[in-house]
């Protein structure tokens, strides 16, 4: 008897810790983002539209889809790289002649299971890999590149759409752009 008691209080302290570190999902429209110019205002920067994500042949849901976007928004605006951050559809003014465009597909995902994580912490990852291609307006492209997201240990499966987010603006802040 005190054996399995504690056994359950182990696996409720697992899923309180899983449920205090996951970040609720954001999957509600937000306005486009503006960050401010880098500090030298005399070198123009580019900005970035952000194309709805292409789910290949990856059988996912519409959820991951829409986390996986917003999550790619907030990261970029993060970065300070591009002078603004739109979305898909957004109507781009005019005079913004800097433009480069985000395309997201993915390539694999495996869906995980986070009563499996916060059990055994061995199983149930949810991993994501994603190609990304940064374009001109003119179809040139200026950055292509594979990036994973995933979650292992403790946390949402939505988490996962984060950490993929993350890894795509790394690249991208740490990938020479041209001169616009």
């Amino acid at each position: 008897m005190k054996a399995s008691s504690t056994v359950s209080l182990i696996v409720l302290a697992a899923a309180a810790m899983a449920i205090a570190i996951a970040e609720p999902p954001r999957i509600a429209a937000q306005p486009a983002t503006t960050s401010p110019a880098s500090n030298n205002s005399q070198t123009p920067q580019w900005s970035v539209q952000v194309k709805t994500v292409d789910p290949g042949d990856a059988n996912i849901s519409a959820s991951f889809q829409i986390a996986i976007y917003e999550s790619l928004l907030d990261e970029l605006s993060k970065t300070k790289k591009f002078e603004q951050v739109f979305r898909d559809g957004e109507r781009t003014p005019n005079d913004v002649t800097r433009l480069l465009i985000l395309t997201t597909k993915i390539e694999k995902f495996s869906a995980g299971s986070e009563t499996q994580r916060a059990v055994t912490t061995v199983t149930g990852a949810t991993k994501l890999t994603v190609r990304s291609q940064l374009c001109t307006q003119d179809g040139q492209v200026v950055f292509d590149r594979t990036a994973h997201g995933e979650v292992r240990f403790m946390g949402s499966n939505l988490r996962a759409t984060h950490n993929l987010a993350r890894n795509v603006a790394k690249n991208l802040k740490q990938s020479p752009l041209p001169t616009p």
